[in-house]
């Protein structure tokens, strides 16, 4: 048999960008390395010779744009353009999923400080205040009054620019000082961590500590209904544990990040997502749920 052609893209060259190598070589697959910033691309040249492309670039325009490119071609990419571009925007995403009937937190939208003032005093405070773009954590804000919510919002109207011009208020969930991340390969979720910290941000990038979550029944349905929602592919769920209300999602990410939680739930994240990726490359799969629905 053939050998599988891999084009991994990257700008940074990670812990999970070297595992995911690692495992796609080790179940013989050829593994090209692309640099996303220096790559050059003659969009109407003849495509280069992958059966899938894998996109973990850190930068969501280029991962987007590159991603977009290949697809055009005819390459299979984990994760495809539509997937990228709708989790890269909070909005979208949450659209997309309180049309599918997926809890979560209550969210209001608006394009003025002054209706996001009133949208903060709607729902009630705190309230969290984030940019529908960005990751890691940054540029989040919980307020907890209209003085510091019109302070917040005053800033924002500053600054200007895109990431501030769309105002993206949430409900305060209440956390029993963790949040889960489900990782979730197609439709199934592989395994979990309870992410633990001081501090209401929970990104173990900004310090939450990692320990294993069982996937419950509730959480698997939860993850699977998100999956469907958005067209599958390889996702990191951000869930929430409401008092009352139990799981909401919060997040979902489209290029997540594993190194932390391998230990902690003893599974091979790195491996589960190769076999994904090469069963897409000899297309013993569909690439895409809602494609396939």
């Amino acid at each position: 048999m053939e050998r599988v052609r891999v084009g991994l893209v990257y700008g940074l060259l990670r812990a999970e960008e070297r595992l995911l190598i690692a495992a796609l070589e080790q179940r013989g697959a050829v593994v090209e390395r692309i640099v996303d910033r220096q790559l050059r691309l003659e969009l109407t040249s003849p495509p280069p010779r992958y059966d899938v492309v894998v996109e973990r670039s850190v930068s969501q325009q280029r991962g987007l744009h590159v991603a977009s490119v290949f697809a055009a071609w005819g390459i299979p990419v984990v994760n495809p353009p539509h997937l990228l571009e709708v989790c890269n925007d909070k909005l979208r995403t949450t659209a997309l999923l309180a049309a599918a009937g997926v809890p979560q937190p209550r969210v209001m939208v608006a394009f003025s400080p002054e209706e996001a003032l009133e949208a903060a005093e709607e729902l009630g405070y705190p309230v969290v205040i984030k940019p529908p773009l960005g990751s890691w954590g940054r540029l989040l804000a919980r307020v907890h009054s209209r003085r510091a919510a019109a302070e917040l919002l005053r800033h924002k109207r500053m600054l200007g620019g895109f990431h501030h011009g769309t105002l993206y208020v949430q409900e305060w969930v209440p956390k029993p000082g963790r949040d889960i991340r489900a990782f979730v390969v197609g439709e199934e979720t592989i395994c979990a961590i309870y992410r633990t910290s001081d501090h209401w941000v929970t990104n173990t990038a900004r310090g939450g500590r990692a320990s294993n979550c069982p996937v419950t029944p509730e959480l698997a349905d939860l993850c699977g209904r998100v999956a469907r929602a958005l067209g599958g592919g390889v996702l990191a769920v951000d869930v929430l544990e409401h008092p009352e209300r139990g799981l909401l999602v919060n997040e979902v990410n489209a290029t997540m990040e594993f190194r932390n939680s391998i230990a902690p739930t003893g599974v091979d994240i790195p491996g589960r997502v190769a076999d994904y990726v090469l069963a897409i490359a000899r297309a013993e799969q569909p690439l895409s749920l809602a494609a396939a629905s």
